[in-house]
């Protein structure tokens, strides 16, 4: 499963981009397939958006990830740099779409990296990912 989180935060009066990227940036990595997609909201320009996708293989890899997350937060946190309260929506991987093409577009079912993606075994996978993501949440003092 590829797991997508979504994180909004908004930086401080007279903060920058640049000041939350150096608080923000990871000492170490996952050693896991990782992509994090970082988004300055064109309307708002103290709103950074961040999306990580990183493909998670069981529960305990999932634990071991938010494992080294805390750990980053726990050694260069934020609260400098961000207001109080992060918007944040975690998510499973779906399907990846193209849709460059000039003109019509035939219609695919859901696939990642061209393979079928089997939405019902998702399910359980979800149901797993939610469990551990409650746990982890809960120790950092968030309510969702």
């Amino acid at each position: 499963m590829i797991a997508v989180a979504i994180l909004k935060r908004r930086l401080r009066e007279g903060k920058t981009y640049e000041d939350f990227r150096r608080a923000w940036f990871h000492d170490s990595g996952f050693a896991a397939p990782n992509q994090m997609l970082s988004m300055i909201n064109i309307a708002d320009p103290r709103e950074v958006i961040v999306i990580g996708m990183t493909r998670v293989t069981s529960a305990e890899d999932g634990a071991r990830l938010l494992a080294i997350d805390q750990d980053e937060r726990a050694a260069s946190p934020l609260d400098e740099v961000i207001e109080p309260g992060v918007d944040r929506t975690f998510a499973a991987l779906v399907a990846q779409d193209d849709f460059s093409a000039a003109g019509e577009l035939e219609y695919r079912d859901a696939a990642i990296d061209g393979r079928p993606t089997d939405l019902a075994g998702l399910s359980g996978e979800i149901g797993a990912a939610a469990a551990l993501l409650h746990g982890y949440l809960r120790s950092r003092g968030a309510d969702s």
